[in-house]
């Protein structure tokens, strides 16, 4: 009898440690917003990757935004966040705290839609980012107040005056600037550089009522850096405030090319969670694609413009959602495909043999 006992307890124990034993995760897709179900309906960030990456098993998440979805055959996990960086920020801490998930070798990848500088690219273009910089961590005066000679009345925090040196902050830099792993960002730039992303002839119309080069293209995939900030601002002046604003908390590195709301609350998570040694920091991509441009076209007011920039009514929204997902996707899919290999090491573009189509 006692040996029945002491066999069904360590059956029992071996059942326990394999219930509990926390699910490796190779890729988390990070997706901000859907405007109604997961799947079926009018899509937001979400809905493409759930429904083309088959994220089909439904893990409840009460500590987060929105439930998570898990591809349990690949790995392959999509959290929803919500928008802005609060939002952001909380929900995916506690996916990094959660029990179930083991993160340590998991590569992470923020998709979204963004407004674009159209110096830089065109609607439905992707843009893959080196650096995250935040646009709210300043001091601000309002425009209408604002000192002669100076440019903006946005301020560096602890600082006086605008885009004021040596540039370091009172408070250090944590949280203004986020640079990503050059090496990982090249090997998906070089394999998604050559996508076809798609183009429709309201797009295509649009981009011909901007005068810059680089917004007349078809839609393409580009390099470029994200300026993120939960006002969701436009305008021609801000624009220029957006360039100055990266080329100055970058040390000039930087170039502005797309805006979001939520990557530096996404950034500052992670970098915290890794710190706490539950995931690996050299593993993060952002890839936002340009649903509008950031500021208005030639003939209107950016007031006017703004009114017409209305989810859902972004003059490239469905083209961008599929943008997303077209070159997100070619990266999730090699990653998980030579787990093998990139579970231990990070691929580089020299592991790139032949553009993707």
């Amino acid at each position: 009898m006692r040996l029945f006992s002491l066999l069904l307890l360590s059956v029992m124990s071996s059942v326990s440690a394999r219930a509990s034993k926390p699910i490796e995760i190779k890729v988390v897709v990070i997706n901000m917003f859907e405007v109604g179900a997961d799947t079926g309906d009018a899509p937001g960030e979400f809905q493409y990757w759930v429904e083309r990456e088959h994220l089909d098993t439904v893990l409840p998440f009460p500590e987060g935004y929105h439930d998570l979805r898990l591809n349990e055959k690949n790995g392959v996990l999509g959290v929803l966040t919500g928008v802005g960086t609060a939002r952001t920020a909380a929900t995916i801490m506690a996916l990094g705290l959660d029990p179930r998930f083991n993160l340590t070798h998991a590569y992470f990848l923020v998709a979204g839609i963004g407004g674009i500088d159209p110096q830089m690219g065109s609607l439905g273009s992707a843009v893959w980012s080196d650096y995250i910089v935040d646009g709210d961590l300043a001091h601000e005066i309002d425009a209408r107040e604002i000192p002669k000679g100076w440019s903006t009345g946005y301020v560096p925090l602890g600082k006086s005056t605008p885009y004021e040196q040596p540039r370091a902050a009172r408070f250090g830099d944590d949280g203004n600037v986020y640079h990503l792993n050059t090496t990982l960002v090249d090997w998906a730039f070089a394999l998604t550089k050559d996508t076809t992303l798609p183009d429709t002839p309201a797009i295509a119309a649009r981009r011909q009522q901007y005068s810059e080069d680089a917004a007349h293209r078809p839609p393409f995939v580009l390099r470029g850096d994200n300026l993120s900030a939960a006002t969701f601002w436009h305008g021609k002046l801000l624009n220029q405030w957006a360039r100055d604003w990266v080329k100055y908390q970058t040390d000039g590195h930087g170039t502005y090319a797309i805006c979001g709301m939520e990557d530096t609350g996404t950034m500052q998570s992670l970098t915290w969670l890794a710190r706490a040694h539950r995931l690996d920091i050299s593993r993060v991509l952002v890839v936002r694609t340009a649903s509008n441009f950031d500021q208005q076209r030639p003939g209107i007011t950016a007031a006017e413009s703004l009114g017409e920039t209305k989810i859902r009514q972004y003059s490239a929204y469905l083209p961008a959602l599929d943008s997303a997902y077209r070159v997100g996707h070619v990266v999730v899919d090699s990653l998980v495909a030579d787990w093998s290999q990139t579970r231990d090491h990070i691929p580089t573009s020299a592991a790139v043999e032949a553009p993707v189509k």
